[in-house]
């Protein structure tokens, strides 16, 4: 192997860790809009016993997990209707690490709640659809992005 290209692994092996916030905050962004945004409201047909039983199987493939997830919330507005939200966040939630904030509309929203812990084979959803006011885990303080729903009020 020849000096220059030994320089350049090297390089990559010292370097490529400080590239990847930019890539995990792009991929962040992108899952954001799959798992939390259905704009318009998909409609599923009627052997999955519901939409939330229908929705929470691909929310479970797009997070990798072979759990079910206790709960999830879904957003039936545009995504730049929510990200206008995170361009500003004052505050500093300690327990995510990241800044927050509370949107100051309600939006339309489908509750996904596990009915009761059931085997990973056979997760069962009720839904609720309501109106409420979200709080979003933002990337930064300013001219952020949303990257997470962690309640609605």
């Amino acid at each position: 192997m020849t000096p220059p290209v030994a320089w350049l692994l090297i390089l990559q092996l010292v370097l490529g860790p400080t590239l990847v916030p930019g890539s995990y905050l792009k991929d962040a962004i992108k899952v954001f809009q799959h798992l939390y945004i259905d704009f318009p409201r998909v409609e599923f047909e009627d052997a999955f016993q519901g939409y939330c039983n229908g929705v929470m199987g691909y929310v479970r493939g797009i997070m990798n997990r072979w759990d079910c997830p206790k709960i999830h919330y879904l957003v039936h507005v545009p995504f730049k209707t929510i990200r206008k939200y995170c361009k500003r966040s004052q505050n500093f939630c300690e327990s995510y690490n990241q800044y927050c904030t509370m949107t100051t509309d309600s939006f339309p929203l489908t509750i996904c709640e596990l009915t009761n812990y059931q085997l990973p084979i056979n997760c069962q959803y009720n839904s609720t659809l309501t109106n409420q006011k979200l709080y979003l885990l933002c990337s930064s303080r300013y001219n952020a992005e949303p990257i997470d729903i962690i309640g609605v009020v």
